[in-house]
Order: C-alpha cells, then sequence, then structure tokens
C-alpha cells in the first residue's frame, strides 16, 4: 500500500525532523541530490546535452540550487536562470554555494532540458510577478520539463491555477502528495517518483494499487455454492429503466450470490382505463426486457416491503420528488444491510435534507460525483474541486457514511481512513459510469466485503475496466455497457 499526503503533512514532518535534530539545510542537500540524481538519468537516457534549473526564491528554488551545484561538480553542462528578489534563509544558504552559470534575466540560449523549481507547496493563489514570468517561459520554451516537488501553479488537491507548468516528470521530495494525483494534478504532473529525504509521515491517503484490490478476490473454495457469497438488491422506480439495469449488470459481476432488481410499481390506481393499462404495460416491459438482458437477475416490483439483501443500492434513474423521498426514508429506517446511494437518492437528500443520514439503521455509502457532493454541502463545484479530501472527510464524520466522492481521481473516506484511486480514463466521462459502479459496489459489499475496502476496490476496479474499454474502443466511442463487459478483464489483471 502506498500512501499520499497534504502540504501541511508535509510540512509537519518537515518540521519534526529539524526538531529532532536534522537540519533543515541537511534535508535540502538531500533533496538537491536526489534531484541532481533524477536529471542526470533523464540527461543520460535522452542525450539532452545540457539543463536549465529554473528556480525561486524560496525552498525549491533552494533544491534547484543545490541540485545544479551538485552536478557543475560533475562536470555536467548546467545553469540557473532566477529572478527572485527575495529568498528563504536556506535558498539563499544554496545560492551562494552555487558558483556555475546564472541568469539574471530571460536567457536567448534555448534549452531542451528545463528543470522547475519555481514554487514548492506554499501557493496559495494564482503565480503573479516573476514566478509568473519564469512559468510563462518554461510553458514557451518546448523543453522537456522535470518539475521538483510539483509542477509550479499546482495548488492543494491538484488545481491548476494559471498560469502552471505542465511537466513531464515530477520528483516529488519527501513523499507522494495529493496534488499530484488529483484534479488536474493527474494531467500537469507527467510520470511521478519520490524522493525519500527521511521523513517520519504518518496518516497519508491510501493510494490503492493492484495488490491491495487483489486480497479482496481470493480463490473461491472448491465446495461453493451461491449462498456463500451473499445477495446484492438494485431499486428504482420506473422513471428510468437503463440505469438500474446497468446497477444490475455490473452487480452480477461482482461475484455476489444473487442479484435482485426491485423496481416501483406504475400500476397505480387510476380511473382513466387507457391509462391504468398503459401502466400495467410499461410494468411488463420492464420485467421483460429485465429477462432479457439479464436472466440470472432476479425481478421483483417494490411496494415499501423490507429488502433482506445483504446490501443494496437505490437512486439509479429513480428521479427527484416525493416518490423517492418516501422510498429513501423508508430505507434509512428499516433496512439493516449496507445501502449504497446513488444519482437521484443523493439529489433527494440535497433537496429535502440530509439529516436522515445520521438516525440510518444501516451502513450507508455514498456516491456523488463533484456536482452532486457540491449540492450536499452546499458550497461551490470549485470549493469542492480545491478542498475534496478534507470535504469528504467532513461529511463522512458528520453523518456517519462512506463518501465515495467521483472525479477522474476518487476520493474515498469514512471520517478515519481516506483513499485515492487513480485507476480510470476519461472513456468514463459518460453517462452511466456511475450506475455500473453502484452496482459494483453494492454487489462487492454484498459478498461480505467490509464497506470502506469495498468500495476502494469497486472504484478501483471500474477504473481499470474503463482503462480496458479505452484500449479497446477509443476514449469517445466507448460506453458503460463496454465497461461492464471488461469488468471480468479487469479482475484478471489482477
Amino acid at each position: 500500500m502506498q500512501y499520499s499526503y497534504s502540504f501541511s503533512q508535509i510540512r509537519k514532518a518537515d518540521g519534526e525532523a529539524v526538531e529532532k535534530g536534522t537540519p533543515s539545510l541537511e534535508l535540502m542537500e538531500r533533496a538537491g541530490k536526489a534531484l541532481a540524481e533524477r536529471t542526470r538519468r533523464i540527461m543520460k537516457e535522452k542525450s539532452f546535452p545540457d539543463v536549465l534549473f529554473v528556480c525561486g526564491g524560496g525552498n525549491n528554488g533552494g533544491d534547484g540550487f543545490a541540485a545544479a551545484r551538485i552536478l557543475d561538480g560533475q562536470d555536467v553542462d548546467v545553469a540557473v536562470l532566477c529572478l527572485a528578489g527575495k529568498f528563504s534563509h536556506d535558498c539563499a544558504a544554496n545560492a551562494k554555494r552555487y558558483k556555475g552559470e546564472l541568469f539574471g534575466r530571460i536567457p536567448r540560449r534555448k534549452y531542451a532540458f528545463i528543470v522547475d523549481c519555481i514554487l514548492g507547496t506554499g501557493l496559495k493563489s494564482a503565480p503573479t510577478g516573476e514566478a509568473e514570468e519564469l512559468i510563462k517561459f518554461i510553458l514557451n520554451s518546448g523543453a522537456y520539463v522535470l518539475a521538483c516537488d510539483l509542477p509550479s501553479g499546482l495548488s492543494e488537491n491538484g488545481v491548476a491555477l494559471s498560469p502552471c507548468v505542465k511537466a513531464d516528470e515530477t520528483l516529488t521530495v519527501g513523499g507522494m502528495k495529493n496534488a499530484l494525483l488529483l484534479a488536474d494534478g493527474a494531467d500537469f504532473a507527467g510520470k511521478i517518483s519520490v524522493a525519500d529525504i527521511g521523513l517520519n509521515l504518518c496518516d497519508g491517503a491510501e493510494v490503492w494499487e493492484s495488490a491491495d484490490v487483489k486480497s479482496l478476490f481470493p480463490p473461491k473454495k472448491s465446495h461453493s455454492n451461491k449462498g456463500n457469497f451473499g445477495s446484492a438488491a438494485i431499486l428504482s422506480t420506473c422513471n428510468t429503466l437503463g440505469a438500474p439495469l446497468l446497477a444490475a449488470g455490473a452487480a452480477l459481476k461482482s461475484g455476489a450470490g444473487y442479484t435482485d432488481l426491485y423496481m416501483t410499481s406504475s400500476s397505480v390506481p387510476c380511473e382513466d382505463g387507457a391509462k391504468l393499462a398503459y401502466f400495467r404495460a410499461a410494468d411488463e416491459l420492464h420485467r421483460v426486457l429485465c429477462a432479457a438482458k439479464y436472466p440470472a437477475c432476479r425481478f421483483a416490483f417494490y411496494d415499501g416491503e423490507p429488502i433482506f439483501s445483504d446490501a443494496a443500492a437505490f437512486g439509479m434513474g429513480a428521479g427527484v420528488g416525493e416518490n423517492t423521498r418516501t422510498i429513501l426514508s423508508e430505507l434509512l429506517s428499516t433496512y439493516k444491510g449496507t445501502l449504497v446511494l446513488d444519482a437521484d437518492a443523493l439529489n433527494t437528500l440535497a433537496m429535502f435534507g440530509k439529516e436522515p443520514l445520521k438516525t440510518a439503521q444501516c451502513r450507508i455509502i455514498l456516491t456523488p460525483h463533484i456536482k452532486e457532493f457540491a449540492r450536499l454541502v452546499e458550497k461551490p463545484v470549485e470549493e469542492v474541486l480545491a478542498s475534496s479530501v478534507e470535504l469528504a472527510k467532513e461529511f463522512a464524520t458528520e453523518y456517519g457514511a462512506i463518501v465515495v466522492l467521483k472525479n477522474n481521481r476518487t476520493v474515498i473516506s469514512d471520517g478515519t481512513r481516506t483513499a485515492i484511486i487513480t485507476a480510470g480514463s476519461p472513456a468514463l466521462a459518460k453517462g452511466g459510469s456511475g450506475d455500473a459502479l453502484a452496482g459494483l459496489l453494492a454487489g462487492t459489499c454484498a459478498r461480505g466485503v467490509a464497506p470502506f475496502e469495498a468500495a476502494c476496490a469497486s472504484c478501483y476496479l471500474l477504473g481499470r475496466a474503463g482503462e480496458l474499454a479505452e484500449e479497446k474502443f477509443g476514449q469517445y466511442a466507448s460506453n458503460a455497457s463496454d465497461v461492464i463487459d471488461l469488468l471480468s478483464q479487469a479482475m484478471q489483471s489482477l
């Protein structure tokens, strides 16, 4: 299991190392050595004749000055560009120690390889002044870019401010940072590696990988039967049939012993004979379509009776209104299993109030995308993107639920543990992907996997299936059904 950290966690560990006797200049020297080593390796691999370090006046610039000094002492053709008028104490010390070529203004000479050491983890607003000028220089250089710690202009939680360096590689110092994995970070960081400088880090977000998921899918015993693997229920109203069918299809791939599809009957008392006949015909059509698409899925109408499945998912295609509110209230007050709430169940909570979550009798997993979560927490989308990890943890703590905050990278939190899932593809940016996740998650919970682990595993597998769909069909042509079909291959790839 790998871990990722916030800026404040890294700074805290850095401060603790200094308090315990490691000089801050020594930590910078370790970072400089790691950066120099990675720079030299890139130069050898790509046959770059020279390198330009673009340094700011803070500690990120100090790492650059230290690396440049080390390489200059190894007879590498190295130069530093620095426009800073003010320097941190450690950056000033390393700038003084560097005796190589130094530019105080943008050079005319072209460099094929640039190391970005302008800004570090203290960025609070869009770069201005010398930092802005240097970032624009890098962006217009056409050079291969190695970012030190993180691309300059990338803020906490991965939001790229303007301008922001787009790196080919990033060597992050001390430990993996959330900013490199979330939101824009995935597109601006390039290939990521970590330089260990001896910090004692703790309480990081779990970064789930194949090996972590594999342990949750052990080989079945030869004398297993369907009763050993639980039952999953997919509940929806008759508002939309496609969404619950997608969820049911994914649940069937999860390994659960049974998958049941419940839909509220539209055959309500009606004096209009023609309308009543239409409702009954629609109900029968739903039953026939379900049987034709997924014959292994048990179909039933739901009229408020108790659900005894081990896990259930509700909200996909349900619509927002009193009917959905009534069903949701009934589930929260009577259901005893693990309940996955998606789509219109979330929108119903946002519209009618979230308080019923606090008195629920079941374990709850919420699976909002960014806009749905923004409605739940009543904050702008931009604020959610800028504080996704913190807001997910706060909401999970307040409402006693697991939050699965979906974006290009998924943040999962139960208030105590937090995970980041990096598997995924733009091919998933299409209607139906969330329905598939809800069904897969309900099925994974049904077979006995603990809710937090089930959420991590399901998000990873759906993301991996999305990657496979992109490889097979491309980013545009693949759809949710393709992704569901490829879940088996994603599982086999473990």
